[in-house]
């Protein structure tokens, strides 16, 4: 896989566009694109990397991502879904639905 194309697979799964990203990383909009054809600058990569939370190793495809664990209860971790914070309040609903999945496998076990 190309440096690009770990770019715009990751860009997707963070919900911009290469078009989103490259603004958002102070490039302009269509730099992203031209690395299709071309190798980025490490100063331009550093900031899509930074941008999208992940080491310039990894879009160059020296390394895996990092697994991240999180905790729902612990407020201090900003929780992240297609690369958009959720709401305090989409939070608590996921944390009852996740809480009501959890004591329903445990009736269903004690039948």
């Amino acid at each position: 896989m190309t440096t690009f194309e770990r770019i715009k697979q990751i860009s997707k799964k963070r919900g911009y566009s290469l078009k989103q990203l490259g603004i958002k990383s102070g490039l302009s909009e269509n730099t992203i694109y031209s690395w299709q054809r071309k190798s980025p600058s490490i100063s331009s990569l550093e900031k899509v990397a930074k941008t999208l939370d992940v080491s310039t190793d990894y879009l160059v495809g020296k390394e895996e991502p990092d697994k991240k664990q999180a905790d729902f209860d612990d407020l201090s971790t900003v929780m992240r879904f297609e690369g958009k914070k959720i709401p305090e309040e989409d939070r608590e609903t996921l944390i009852n639905m996740l809480r009501s999945l959890r004591k329903a496998r445990r009736e269903k076990n004690d039948k």
